[in-house]
């Protein structure tokens, strides 16, 4: 089998690539520039050597492709020396496509928020039904132990990532995926490196959508009107719209203010009651949209609606660090103000008047880039107190954000005085929520760690 050398392996879908073509037989090694768990921890436990940086030399001389992640540019030196020297190389999407996905019924979830979440769900209930199915999540799902696998099953389910593929291929992933069901769950402006505006993303929405069979189904929040533009581009596949409003084809009814729990009709008929530690109406949403898929593939819902009273979701989504002395600590991987607000809003209706604390990092390039620092403020209402990681390269003023917020707030110019200002502001009862999509320089463990050690 051949031997790969992953460009960007640390990332958490290039990461789930060298997981599958490790369990395909292929010899597998990489590099990246930043390497932190969880991902650097499941590709280790698989023995895949990891590099650190984009030296040429990381890439050994015996590699027969070099699979190419879509942070890497031309100018960066390891893409430099691949192209110089005439290699073989692909995307991560491409390699998907055509050593994984042949042969398979693939389900993608597409949307600006919670692929992750709602691979991972779906994933879950299909292993329930019995499928065995495979999966890539973009992250570690706490149920499988691990983000990608084969499966023996005949489908596929696969985040489908609306980002450009590579950079020899600006086309967005989820092109390659050809599905036979798609989730689209929302479309918001995001990713401000790569996309001029929301129509641009609509355009690549409506790409995926002509690649959907008509005996397929398009899963469709029937909640937002962007997506509903996107189908009105042109539509070939049966579409099945979920959300709250009772007309939709499945709809949801909260039990409790917090999503903890809530009844599923289908077509108006009550399919089953769900009860699982989730928070928030995002989750249920993400919750309705998987119980769809399975549907379209013949799977009784009444049977694997119980499964979901045990899921335990993915790493960095609310994860609970742990607890000390009544300060509960949590990992969140939020990277847009809508999900920063849909996060806030489901544990507030969990923790009612307990006081929320945000350690916030505005990571991702198009918070970088100050796409949505006017939203920041806004969707952080949610919290009582916000403690901003302002780094010294952040190209804008952070000062305006905190100034705005209606808790209060601090700016802080690295993680041991971000650690140190926690340490001075938490106090008894409090919810501390650490948001990034990066690793944070590992903040949520040191604090936890600080905590214990004060008191």
């Amino acid at each position: 089998m051949s031997k790969l050398h992953i460009l960007g392996i640390a990332g958490t879908f290039m990461g789930g690539v060298a997981a599958l073509a490790r369990e395909l037989g292929f010899e597998v090694e990489g590099s990246d520039k930043d390497i932190y768990p969880p991902m650097s921890t499941q590709l280790e436990t698989l023995g895949i050597a990891l590099k650190q940086g984009y030296s040429p030399g990381n890439v050994s001389t015996d590699c027969d492709e070099v699979v190419v992640g879509n942070a890497l540019s031309r100018g960066n030196a390891a893409v430099e020396a691949v192209l110089d020297a005439g290699r073989r190389y692909t995307s991560g999407a491409q390699w998907l496509a055509e050593n994984v996905l042949p042969g398979r019924d693939t389900l993608a979830v597409a949307g600006t928020h919670g692929k992750t979440t709602t691979t991972t769900i779906l994933s879950w209930l299909l292993q329930a039904a019995g499928r065995e199915p495979g999966f890539l999540i973009g992250g570690v799902a706490e149920d499988f132990g691990a983000s990608a696998r084969i499966g023996s099953g005949r489908e596929f389910v696969v985040e489908a990532d609306e980002y450009d593929t590579a950079f020899f291929d600006k086309r967005s992933k989820f092109v390659h995926y050809r599905p036979l069901v798609a989730i689209l769950n929302n479309l918001e402006y995001d990713h401000a490196d790569i996309f001029p505006d929301v129509a641009a993303i609509q355009r690549q929405f409506h790409h995926l959508v002509r690649t959907v069979p008509g005996r397929g189904r398009l899963i469709v929040n029937g909640h937002d009107e962007r997506l509903r533009e996107v189908l009105a581009m042109g539509c070939w596949t049966p579409v099945e719209r979920f959300g709250f409003d009772p007309s939709f084809e499945w709809s949801a009814r909260k039990l409790r203010d917090d999503g903890s729990a809530f009844v599923v009709s289908h077509g108006g008929n009550e399919a089953g009651t769900v009860e699982w530690p989730l928070l928030g109406d995002h989750n249920v949403l993400n919750g309705l949209a998987a119980l769809a898929v399975c549907a379209a593939v013949g799977v009784d819902i009444a049977a694997i609606v119980p499964a979901l009273a045990n899921f335990r979701s993915v790493k960095r989504r609310l994860e609970v660090i742990g607890e000390h002395d009544g300060i509960v600590v949590y990992d969140d991987f939020a990277h847009h103000p809508t999900a920063i607000q849909t996060t806030l809003a489901g544990l507030r209706a969990k923790v009612g008047a307990a006081r929320i604390v945000v350690a916030m990092e505005p990571r991702s390039n198009s918070m970088r880039l100050g796409a949505h620092a006017d939203a920041l403020a806004p969707s952080l209402d949610g919290a009582d107190a916000v403690v901003f990681l302002a780094r010294p390269e952040l190209p804008w003023d952070a000062r305006k954000v905190v100034s705005a917020l209606k808790g209060g707030g601090h700016v802080v110019a690295d993680v041991d005085a971000l650690i140190a200002a926690l340490r001075g502001l938490v106090r008894d009862g409090d919810h501390v929520v650490f948001m990034s999509n990066g690793g944070f320089d590992g903040a949520p463990r040191r604090f936890f760690a600080a905590l214990r050690s004060d008191r």
